[in-house]
């Protein structure tokens, strides 16, 4: 990766209020550009709807954010961006039924179809083929997935990849957009020890190239910058993580995109 060009996060007296009550609120932290930012805390304190709040695909409700230099929760076109979605339940999952190299060229259309200049869509196929090969590549590595290793290499099946391998794999397909932002939710679900390990040793090399790195987990480890949410109680009701469900699919659709 190039030199550091992640995006600075900030946030004072951030909220979400939905239709059922608080997802989050009272949110504050700093974090500089390159940062490996750990939301922590129980299945239903909120955790999703943050990440999304913090890259632009929810719209907040109190307080406000400061993201690469962009104002939340006005500038949210601006933040989704320079941000990227690895992989959020309900919101941007990997298709069982694909294969991995079908994932990936998928993304590579896209990618070339909208964040290209129309400059770039007129130069000879050949070059951009190997362009889209050289950035998948690069993805791939930084992302630590090795083809070579899966059971069909890049004919396998999503369905057939490790929990491990699938998140590998997530986050490659974000990491072709160059994010200067990378969220990825429920980090340490069904993993082992030792695939934890290996989990956060990725996110961390990640933020250590450069990128701001924000991930939902349950465990933080020890040298990440940890945002604790917890369960809302009282009169305004509880946080609802369930919000990404069809709420959530509502909420990012009323943004623009996903």
């Amino acid at each position: 990766m190039d030199s550091p060009y992640g995006a600075a996060l900030s946030a004072e007296d951030f909220g979400l209020r939905g239709p059922r009550g608080w997802a989050f609120r009272g949110v504050g932290f700093t974090a500089e550009p390159g940062s490996l930012v750990a939301v922590e805390g129980p299945s239903g304190s909120g955790r999703t709807c943050l990440l999304l709040a913090l890259t632009g695909r929810m719209r907040s409700t109190q307080g406000h954010a400061e993201v690469g230099g962009e104002r939340l929760p006005g500038r949210l076109g601006a933040v989704r961006g320079f941000s990227a979605l690895g992989p959020v339940p309900g919101v941007n999952e990997l298709d069982p039924s694909l294969t991995v190299d079908e994932h990936l060229r998928e993304r590579a259309l896209l990618r070339r179809r909208f964040d290209g200049s129309l400059r770039s869509l007129l130069r000879p196929r050949a070059e951009r083929a190997a362009e889209a090969a050289d950035t998948v590549g690069t993805a791939l590595a930084d992302a630590g997935l090795d083809l070579g290793t899966l059971p069909k290499a890049g004919r396998t099946s999503v369905r057939d990849l490790e929990r491990l391998e699938a998140l590998r794999l997530s986050v490659a397909l974000a990491l072709m957009g160059r994010p200067r932002l990378l969220a990825v939710d429920d980090t340490d679900l069904k993993l082992s020890a030792a695939d934890r390990a290996l989990a956060w040793d990725l996110l961390r090399a990640l933020a250590a190239g450069g990128t701001t790195v924000l991930a939902v987990c349950s465990e933080a480890p020890r040298d990440a910058l940890v945002v604790r949410t917890r369960p809302a109680a009282g009169p305004d009701g509880p946080s609802d993580d369930t919000t990404t469900g069809k709420d959530t699919a509502d909420a990012i659709a009323g943004t623009g995109r996903a």
